[in-house]
């Protein structure tokens, strides 16, 4: 498998991602091919759907100002956890653990990074809907049968640093079902499901970086993927009664 970073122009409000992404490839001297993964930052596709908020138009409640004290955070900045999360959980210095489109996460995924200052941006509105209008576009365009994989970053459990996670996919199988097969004593797998979307965002996001680099795509070649276009980003989540740390935690 091969990762190319994908160095792109500051993505602007309104402009057109799938342009902006095969001008940026073919500019550095690649071309499409099927079954080729495009892996796009979600800070991206925020940006250029005007998922942008400036600070000062978010008027704090009395609980926002709590919170905000509390974990060491603006209080216009804690008002839009607030409303973009459908649970709050508690937190530590800068840091909320929300639930947020069915997924745990911090801060409800709004992140102050490479957003003009005053501004903080949200998550893609439809992240599944994102996926697969960037796709369709870019596969007309190239006439080539592809993938596509927003990237966010996590942290995970008791680990230090973030990783890539994939928070939507489109033309490609995100799971892969081991149950049922044999490992190599023979004995039959119970309850492996691999993610390889989560493990090629994670993969993207080693090369896309978390800063200054303007990276904001990466072009995943050879990856160990089928490509299908029926396949949906919430395939990838799971029930919280079966969710080990949900269930633990009683979440």
């Amino acid at each position: 498998m091969k990762i190319f970073p994908i160095k792109t122009s500051i993505i602007r409000p309104g402009q057109n991602l799938a342009e902006i992404i095969l001008e940026a490839i073919h500019g550095q001297g690649l071309e499409l091919q099927d079954s080729d993964i495009i892996a796009v930052a979600s800070k991206a596709v925020s940006t250029a759907t005007s998922r942008i908020i400036n600070l000062k138009e978010i008027k704090p409640s009395r609980k926002a100002l709590e919170l905000a004290s509390k974990y060491s955070l603006e209080p216009e900045f804690v008002e839009l956890v607030m409303r973009e999360s459908e649970k709050i959980y508690g937190g530590v210095e800068r840091a909320i653990l929300t639930m947020k489109n069915g997924i745990l996460t911090v801060n409800a995924g709004i992140d102050h990074k490479n957003v003009p200052d005053g501004c903080a941006s949200l998550w893609p509105l439809n992240p599944h809907l994102e996926a697969d209008k960037l796709r369709r576009q870019i596969e007309a365009k190239t006439k080539r049968k592809v993938g596509v994989l927003i990237v966010d970053s996590e942290v995970s459990p008791l680990r230090l640093g973030t990783r890539g996670f994939a928070l939507a996919i489109s033309g490609f199988k995100p799971v892969r079902d081991y149950r049922g097969k044999m490992d190599i004593y023979g004995r039959k797998i119970a309850i492996t499901l691999h993610s390889m979307a989560d493990d090629l965002a994670s993969a993207a996001h080693a090369v896309m970086g978390e800063s200054a680099e303007q990276t904001p795509a990466a072009l995943i070649r050879d990856a160990p993927i089928l490509l299908d276009e029926n396949a949906k980003s919430e395939d990838l989540r799971i029930e919280s009664q079966k969710c080990v740390y949900a269930s633990s935690f009683r979440l």
